[in-house]
């Protein structure tokens, strides 16, 4: 079984996630981990030796796994595609910038190298990837999550959280308008656009609901395939309800399909 060296971007909720259910993974080692320069001292410090702390991606790295948030992608994806290296990327809302996947898809050709967007969240995505060979007709998503997994976003300004007593539609839009305004909980829609009609053809509803403890995705597509009609119900990660547990998990399938005998 060969090895597969990792530099991880980010250390947040979703980051350190990835990095302690990783320390048992023998095929797959994480060299690195890319945080601000302000942290750096202070993570060290709290790992160890068994890992670079830096606030780079090093240029002799094979792998990078973004979990880091927006920016990553223009800090640290882009240089590394256009220097060859292979990035797997958790925060697909952020290319609902304008130009920014031309930019991410043009580095990767530049670099000879492969951009990997991870389904994170939501299942089906190979299934909608798969029906739009033969064309899609619709793709609507909604979004319904406890009113605490909205914090810190649009939502706040618009209603009262901790009064709510209904379900509450917080935006209905183009995928590429809740990935700007709900960039921390508009990954799904965004990663379904991607993969399907695009994210100016993708409809989003997104709801506020005091009666879920969990966060609940689903999406409806219509094509020359059929229809099918997508229901998951996603424990939110312990440590930021604001992320789907799968998240985490949609990272280790990937890695773990870097150096399995077998993959699906």
């Amino acid at each position: 079984m060969r090895t597969q060296e990792l530099t991880l971007i980010g250390f947040g909720a979703i980051g350190r996630a990835v990095y302690q259910r990783m320390q048992t993974h023998a095929a797959v080692r994480i060299t690195h981990i890319v945080v601000s320069q302000a942290k750096v001292a202070a993570l060290q410090a709290e790992l160890g030796p068994g890992v670079t702390v830096t606030h780079f991606v090093p240029v002799s790295t094979p792998l990078v796994l973004e979990c880091a948030g927006h920016t990553a992608l223009t800090a640290h994806v882009l240089p590394a595609l256009q220097r060859g290296t292979a990035c797997a990327v958790l925060s697909i809302g952020a290319l609902s910038e304008p130009g920014l996947p031309e930019q991410l898809q043009a580095a990767a050709e530049q670099g000879g190298t492969q951009l990997h967007l991870l389904a994170g969240a939501m299942g089906g995505i190979d299934a909608i990837s798969a029906a739009r060979q033969a064309g899609l007709d619709s793709v609507t998503y909604t979004g319904r999550k406890p009113p605490a997994g909205w914090r810190g976003s649009p939502a706040e300004q618009l209603l009262n959280l901790d009064a709510l007593s209904e379900p509450t539609v917080i935006l209905e839009a183009t995928a590429r308008e809740a990935a700007r305004l709900y960039p921390k909980n508009a990954n799904v829609a965004a990663t379904l656009s991607l993969a399907g009609l695009g994210l100016d053809h993708t409809r989003v509803r997104l709801i506020a609901d005091p009666g879920v403890t969990d966060n609940i995705h689903e999406f409806e597509a219509k094509g020359a395939f059929g229809e099918m009609h997508v229901r998951m119900r996603g424990k939110p990660l312990a440590e930021n309800p604001k992320t789907s547990a799968l998240t985490v998990l949609s990272a280790l399938r990937f890695l773990h399909n870097r150096t399995a005998s077998v993959t699906i």
